[in-house]
């Protein structure tokens, strides 16, 4: 994942914790990036002088080719009748910035087409 700081989002460290707390967990493979997807938007970090960490903003080339190689594939109907209907779900990332990690794209795709109700969760709100 990202270092000490993060190792709570571990996969089964994490699952046993949800688990613990009666919250299901869905892995969804299907829409992770691909390693080349991942080393494009590192070259774009690199361009732009930030880290994995620091950055604000995923690279548009990066949202393009994520937007067509994963979302436009993925069989988000599965997804959507798969979210509770009288509970909230979580697309769970690590990053500060919702629009630095691509689960903020299929957060939009899932507003846009299916009139989800998203709510991003910023580090000091609340």
């Amino acid at each position: 994942m990202r270092g000490s700081r993060y190792a709570w989002a571990n996969a089964r460290r994490l699952q046993s914790a949800l688990a613990e707390a009666g919250i299901a967990y869905r892995h969804r493979r299907d829409l992770a990036p691909t390693t080349e997807l991942r080393q494009l938007q590192y070259a774009a970090d690199d361009r732009a002088g930030v880290g994995k960490r620091s950055r604000a903003l995923l690279d548009p080339q990066y949202v393009a080719r994520y937007t067509r190689e994963v979302l436009d594939v993925a069989d988000l109907e599965a997804l959507v009748a798969e979210l509770p209907r009288d509970a909230a779900a979580a697309l769970l990332c690590v990053e500060a910035e919702p629009e630095a990690c691509h689960r903020s794209l299929i957060a939009a795709r899932l507003a846009a087409r299916y009139a989800v109700a998203i709510a991003h969760i910023r580090p000091g709100a609340g």
